[in-house]
């Protein structure tokens, strides 16, 4: 499969890339500064990098032209940024229309529905409502693209080792432990970009 990472430089974006060169799919890296992803880490697979702003229309349709699936690892770093996060996934919809690729995985996070629980979920609802914000206009973008989206919403991103299991939950969070590995948030969207139980499903992860 040929698959463009959005994002790609990123934690998550970097653990997709990884995963999905050891599967043997041909990927796209997208990304504003090459340096950082570090090129000479990864094996298997063909790798690919483009240069570009996901703000750039023109940049993001070239990066899709040809592609299988598109996966969006987009963010904002910490409590700020967060307001270019819905205008780049119009691009993505826009560019992926564009050239017939129906397939995209997107990165968001848990709190796009208001569904973390308690006070300590409503903090942190309220510290990172811009960011929140931004992808729930993004999530609002898909579900009326009529492309076939799945959209991650992963608990407490950590470092930790793939496991490959975890828990899912298309309504609310599961009941587990509030936290999830950025290379099983990686594992997750590439597993599901053939599953078509996914296709136009939002889901919360956690271990």
């Amino acid at each position: 499969m040929k698959i463009v990472v959005f994002g790609a430089s990123g934690r998550t974006g970097q653990e997709v890339v990884r995963q999905a060169l050891e599967q043997g799919h041909t990927v796209t890296a997208f990304v504003r500064s090459p340096r950082k992803l570090n090129a000479g880490q990864y094996q298997g697979g063909a790798l690919r990098i483009m240069k570009g702003d996901a703000r750039d229309i023109e940049a993001v349709s070239m990066a899709i032209e040809g592609q299988d699936a598109v996966l969006s690892c987009l963010g904002a770093s910490g409590l700020r940024g967060g307001a270019a996060l819905s205008d780049m996934a119009r691009n993505l919809i826009a560019g992926m229309k564009r050239h017939g690729v129906e397939r995209i995985g997107y990165v968001a996070s848990a709190g796009i529905d208001n569904e973390l629980p308690g006070a300590a979920g409503f903090i942190v609802q309220l510290l990172l409502r811009r960011v929140l914000a931004e992808h729930r206009r993004a999530a609002v973008a898909l579900a009326d693209s009529g492309l076939q989206w799945t959209i991650a919403r992963p608990l407490q991103l950590t470092n930790g080792r793939r496991r490959g299991l975890y828990l899912e939950a298309r309504l609310g969070v599961p009941k587990g432990k509030g936290r999830i590995s950025r290379a099983d948030v990686a594992h997750f969207l590439i597993r599901v970009l053939k599953d078509p139980t996914y296709v136009n499903k939002s889901v919360a992860l956690t271990y």
